[in-house]
C-alpha cells in the first residue's frame, strides 16, 4: 500500500522543537509523508523524491499545520438559549443558573438526539480543523442522564470528562452537600468507566474550592484525571488547589492574580483560555498576555455549549485571543494546537513530527497568519484525521 504525501506546502507549521524557527517550527517549501495514520517523514519538499512508494497531493502552497485540539467542549445536550443570549445582550449578567435551562431539556431528551446533536457539532469543528476534541457531561446532574451523557460522548472521543458537578441540581438546591455526596458516590460509580477526566465548575454559584477538592479527589481514587472550571466569575483562590492536585488544566482564567499566573507557569497545570465565553457575556477578557509573558502552557477552546459559548470555531477564538487578549498569531495557534495538547496530556497530536498522528490541516492561504488577519473567513481547505481525509472543500486553490 502506497503512502501519502503532501507536497507543495508553502509554510509548514510543526510545533517541532527539534526545527529550530521558534516554538511554531517552520519549513517552508515543506513535504509530509504518511502511512498508517502516522506522520513518518517531514522535510523540504525538495527531498520528497526520495520518499519513494508514496502517493502526492499537491497542496499548491497552502499553509499547513497541526489540527486544532479543543480540550474543552459540553458537547451533549438538548435545547437552546437563544432568549437568555439575546437578554444579556440587552444587559441581563450572565449567571452559572441558566445551565439548569439546558439540564431540563438534556433530561427529556432521548439517546438519539443527544447523539445527533454532538454528530452535527463536531462536524463543524472539523471543518473549522479541529481534529481532536474533549467532551465533557454536566448537562443531566442525575444518575441516569450523566451516565448516559459520558457513555454517547465516548462514542466521538476517548477525552470524556464527567462533570456532575457543573452545578448543585435543582432537586438539591436546599442541600448542596447532599448533591456533592450523590456526585462522589452513585454518579460516579456510574459514570467512571466512560470517562477519563473529573472537572468541578469551582466559581460563585457552583462549587466552593472545599467541596470541588472533595470531588476530585474521589475521582482521582476512581482513577480519573482531574481538570476544572475556575474563576470565570471570580477568584475563589482555586488555582493552589488545582496546582497541588496537579490537575491538567485550569479553564477559562478570566481574573488571575500575579500569584495565580506564578503557581502555573511553575506547575505542569495549563490555562486553558475560552475567549468565546467573554465574547457571549461581554466580560473582561483573561490576562493571556501576563500568563504567556510569565511562563504559563496556555491552550485555546472553543468552550463550546448552549448557553455561553455557542460556537465550534476555532478560528475565531484565534482572532479574539490576538486581538482581545494581545497573544501574537504565532502564539495564538499554538496554545490552540499544541496547548491543547498538552491540556489533554496528550503526545500523539499537536504537532507534525515523525510518530505523531497524521491530523492535519490545509488553508486555503499561504500563512496561518491568515487566521487571525481575516477574522471570519472560512480558509480551512483540507482536513486530515489519522491520515484521512474527512473535510475537503475544493482541491482548487487560489492564493492570489
Amino acid at each position: 500500500m502506497k503512502n501519502l504525501a503532501l507536497t507543495n506546502i508553502g509554510e509548514l507549521v510543526t510545533n517541532d522543537p527539534e526545527i529550530n524557527n521558534g516554538k511554531l517550527g517552520i519549513i517552508e517549501n515543506a513535504g509530509v509523508v504518511i502511512a498508517d495514520g502516522l506522520v513518518t517523514w517531514v522535510g523540504p519538499a525538495s527531498e520528497l523524491k526520495s520518499q519513494a512508494n508514496s502517493d502526492p497531493v499537491d497542496l499548491h502552497g497552502s499553509a499547513v499545520f497541526p489540527g486544532f485540539v479543543d480540550s474543552h467542549s459540553h458537547l451533549v445536550f438538548a435545547g437552546e438559549r437563544s432568549a437568555e443570549f439575546a437578554a444579556r445582550m440587552s444587559g441581563q449578567p450572565y449567571v452559572a443558573g441558566g445551565i439548569k435551562t439546558t439540564v431540563a431539556a438534556t433530561r427529556a431528551a432521548n439517546d438519539e438526539s443527544l447523539r445527533n446533536n454532538v454528530r452535527q457539532l463536531l462536524h463543524e469543528m472539523t471543518a473549522c480543523g479541529i481534529t481532536t476534541n474533549e467532551i465533557k457531561s454536566g448537562y443531566g446532574l442525575d444518575t441516569a442522564t450523566e451516565e448516559r451523557s459520558v457513555r454517547i460522548a465516548k462514542e466521538f472521543t476517548e477525552d470524556v470528562t464527567f462533570l456532575g458537578a457543573h452545578v448543585v441540581a435543582p432537586e438539591f438546591a436546599d442541600d448542596p452537600e447532599g448533591y456533592v455526596d450523590l456526585v462522589i458516590g452513585q454518579m460516579l460509580d456510574a459514570c467512571a468507566p466512560h470517562s477519563k477526566w473529573i472537572d468541578v465548575f469551582c466559581d460563585r454559584g457552583a462549587f466552593t474550592v472545599t467541596q470541588t477538592k472533595k470531588i476530585l479527589q474521589a475521582g482521582i481514587a476512581k482513577g480519573l484525571k482531574p481538570r476544572i472550571h475556575a474563576h470565570q466569575l471570580e477568584n475563589t483562590g482555586a488555582i493552589k488547589m488545582a496546582v497541588e492536585l496537579d490537575c491538567a488544566s485550569v479553564d477559562h482564567c478570566t481574573h488571575l492574580t500575579d500569584e495565580d499566573i506564578n503557581l502555573l507557569a511553575g506547575s505542569d497545570t495549563v490555562a486553558t483560555l475560552v475567549p468565546g465565553a467573554e465574547f457571549s457575556t461581554r466580560s473582561t477578557y483573561p490576562r493571556g498576555r501576563d500568563l504567556i509573558d510569565g511562563g504559563a502552557m496556555v491552550a485555546l477552546s472553543t468552550d463550546c455549549n448552549p448557553g455561553s459559548s455557542y460556537t465550534t470555531n476555532m478560528p475565531l477564538m484565534i482572532a479574539l485571543a490576538v486581538r482581545e487578549m494581545r497573544l501574537t498569531p504565532a502564539e495564538a495557534l499554538y496554545a490552540a494546537t499544541y496547548g491543547g495538547a498538552q491540556a489533554l496530556r496528550r503526545t500523539d497530536v499537536g504537532q507534525i513530527k515523525v510518530g505523531a498522528m497524521a491530523d492535519i490541516v490545509a488553508l486555503n492561504a499561504p500563512s496561518y497568519v491568515h487566521l487571525s488577519y481575516r477574522p471570519g473567513v472560512p480558509l480551512v481547505n483540507h482536513v486530515w484525521r489519522s491520515g484521512k481525509t474527512v473535510f475537503e472543500v475544493d482541491k482548487r486553490r487560489n492564493h492570489g
